[in-house]
């Protein structure tokens, strides 16, 4: 989800970016600017509670529930969305107080106030549903409500990335009354104060949004209604959007695809493509409870072998580049430390660190993935790997794939020994590239515990209010993730919104998580 040459302006650059197909705009003060707009995505949401969700549902959610800061776009930082204003209140960054909206209300009409605040994000670390969020809160102490308009955050640590979680969707408000503060709630409904409700949803099909005339927020809305289509495979939804079945497409189209839509024959077919700034990286995941990821030196060998130059010409085509750590390009701090360990790629260093470690070759390992998750080049993803790996004659890699919702099961449960994932940030930080990928319970579901990272270096940047002066501490996490190799950065994309030419917005309507912000997107009323 990151770029390039620039430090961490990543939704400004959004902001800057153009369509790049379609004639003048005039008024979108009309009817047909307030139709209902019908997008396409790949990335269907595991579920509908924001305590069981720390994946691709928060796209849903953004558009669904509030939370009391947010991202518009074109911000680095996060900004009031249900709060009025939030602030710490010491200079030990510990205590995080913010005053509501006055009037607020979720669209059953109960009272949004700071109980209703307390209780959702209290729930998160009730629950403690195993693939929720609940790690993105581990510096969270308590959360007092003095008073309905105020609510009061105290923090364990000092932690100046606290506001940008309170941004994400993680920190979705929920109505108390709807949502039981010790488990999930099991009908199948919403009860938020975003800027539209869910008038309707079949799980992996579609989710119907009409908008929420009691919503204060950010947001301004620029459609009444828009309903989001889930497709289990790219190459429909592509064929939707050319034969106007959807307006637009986001999440999940694959490098082939990408050229097509970009190709004249689409153009003349009424299609646009607009690029964004990427913000997604690819990796792979070891778990060192399998017998032969245990040893640093086969972890180390395929860190060795992968081309990932060779990975993204044949299979992205452009549309990715080659990524040497987990802090991507265009955020602070970024460096290259598995270039710097490994070089290109390499079958005698390959075999001399297996052969130091006397391990008999060839290695025989599984590599699961997600069928359904990141778009359709996944499985060509894994299948170049595999070429890879075997060329060398060092290893012999076979593999699985699963529906996403039951592959996140498996390597929650750690059942996979190694494993792709894709990282779509939780806020524009760099904290967030490292922190989610350390501890007992982290984001991936394979302990790694590091006493540098999580004692030092983490506590050390969360110190600093200025998010860049943290640089050398990021910097020391990142060479760490090489040397250990619990973690295997791949590559890092550009984001791309296929539409219709009627459809303008597109360049506004990907937040710093890269979720799209559906009120954004609304009909030209000539071009």
């Amino acid at each position: 989800m990151f770029n390039r040459t620039r430090c961490l302006q990543i939704t400004a650059a959004l902001a800057s970016i153009s369509l790049v197909a379609g004639c003048g705009l005039l008024s979108d003060d009309t009817d047909a600017a307030a139709k209902r707009i019908t997008v396409g995505t790949t990335s269907a949401p595991s579920t509908l509670d924001p305590a069981a969700a720390w994946d691709g549902s928060w796209e849903l959610y953004r558009n669904i529930y509030q939370t009391l800061l947010a991202f518009p776009t074109g911000s680095t930082k996060p900004q009031p969305d249900a709060a009025q204003s939030c602030d710490f209140t010491d200079t030990a960054n510990m205590a995080y107080r913010c005053t509501l909206r006055k009037g607020l209300k979720f669209s059953d009409g109960e009272v949004l106030d700071s109980k209703a605040v307390k209780h959702s994000l209290d729930r998160i670390r009730t629950i403690n549903s195993q693939v929720g969020p609940k790690g993105l809160f581990e510096s969270l102490d308590k959360i007092e409500a003095p008073d309905p308009l105020t609510v009061v955050f105290h923090l364990k640590t000092p932690d100046a990335t606290f506001p940008y979680v309170l941004g994400s969707p993680a920190a979705s408000l929920v109505a108390p009354k709807d949502y039981p503060a010790d488990k999930l709630r099991s009908d199948g409904k919403v009860t938020g104060s975003g800027p539209y409700v869910l008038t309707e949803y079949k799980e992996g099909s579609e989710a119907v949004l009409g908008g929420y005339d009691g919503y204060q927020g950010f947001a301004n809305r620029r459609n009444d209604a828009v309903t989001i289509r889930y497709f289990k495979k790219s190459d429909e939804m592509v064929a939707a959007l050319k034969n106007k079945e959807i307006d637009a497409t986001y999440r999940g189209l694959s490098a082939a695809e990408i050229k097509d839509l970009q190709s004249p024959a689409s153009h003349n077919q009424g299609v646009q493509v607009v690029e964004n700034v990427g913000a997604e990286i690819r990796y792979l995941v070891f778990n060192p409870k399998d017998p032969q990821i245990a040893k640093p030196q086969v972890r180390q060998a395929i860190a060795q072998l992968v081309d990932r130059g060779a990975l993204v010409t044949k299979v992205y085509q452009g549309t990715a580049e080659p990524l040497y750590s987990m802090v991507p390009k265009g955020v602070v701090g970024h460096k290259t430390p598995f270039y710097d360990l490994y070089g290109n790629a390499d079958v005698g260093k390959a075999r001399k660190l297996l052969q130091s470690a006397g391990i008999n070759t060839p290695v025989e390992l599984t590599f699961w993935y997600t069928t359904d998750r990141y778009g359709g080049s996944t499985a060509d993803e894994f299948t170049e790997l595999k070429r890879q790996l075997e060329e060398s004659n060092l290893f012999k890699i076979n593999l699985r794939g699963k529906p996403w919702k039951d592959f996140q099961v498996g390597y929650k449960n750690g059942e996979y020994p190694v494993f792709g994932r894709g990282w779509f940030p939780d806020f524009p930080d760099p904290d967030n590239f490292i922190a989610p990928f350390v501890g007992k319970e982290n984001a991936v579901g394979t302990p790694y515990e590091n006493t540098t990272i999580q004692n030092e270096i983490l506590p050390k940047s969360r110190r600093e209010g200025d998010r860049s002066a943290g640089v050398r501490e990021f910097e020391q996490a990142q060479q760490i993730f090489a040397q250990d190799v619990r973690l295997l950065p791949l590559w890092q994309g550009k984001l791309y919104v296929g539409a219709r030419e009627d459809i303008a917005g597109a360049e506004r309507a990907l937040d710093p998580q890269t979720a799209m912000q559906m009120w954004e997107l609304y009909r030209k009323t000539s071009w």
